[in-house]
């Protein structure tokens, strides 16, 4: 394994843990727990490591916190379109601003989406009792908490130079 590799997966796993313990400061909006952490941990993903690791380390993080009863289900299609998305428009677009917008609309449009079919096949909810359009708001609120946070971050690292030692692939790299 190469040593680029194992730097990737090092800070994959970092940023996963950061994640769980980033959900302890979690709190409901109308039935979603929004953890704006997770959303932070999605566009640093995107920017140092890529759109597939975020989405690994948006899955590994989801799959963690189910496991200790931090989130729902509808954690998975949220984070990981959110992760997924940023991830790319940064590739092609190497903009914070851009990437931090792709996060909030993967998210909070495609992930509030998806997130109806979990709620009713997996939370076991009443599609006559909710909309499948429910989730949009709440996840709107937590990825664009999450987004404000990385974009602040991200920018004063930036700014500093130190976003570009950090960062373990290129743009250009997808």
């Amino acid at each position: 394994m190469d040593h680029t590799r194992v730097k990737k997966l090092s800070a994959a796993g970092l940023l996963t843990a950061v994640a769980v313990v980033g959900s302890l400061f979690s709190f409901p909006v109308l039935g979603s727990q929004c953890a704006p952490v997770q959303h932070m941990v999605n566009i640093i993903c995107a920017v140092c490591l890529g759109p597939w690791y975020g989405v690994g380390v948006a899955f590994a993080a989801s799959l963690i916190r189910n496991l200790l009863s931090l989130g729902t289900p509808m954690a998975f299609p949220g984070s990981m379109l959110g992760a997924l998305l940023c991830g790319l428009v940064y590739a092609k677009f190497p903009r914070l601003l851009p990437t931090c917008l792709a996060e909030v609309f993967g998210t909070a449009v495609l992930g509030g989406l998806c997130a109806y079919p979990v709620a009713i096949l997996v939370v076991g909810k009443d599609p006559a009792a909710i909309a499948f359009y429910a989730y949009i708001v709440p996840f709107l609120i937590s990825t664009a908490a999450g987004a404000i946070l990385a974009g602040a971050a991200l920018g004063v690292l930036d700014r500093a130079g130190v976003l570009r030692t950090w960062q373990l692939r290129r743009p250009q790299e997808g």
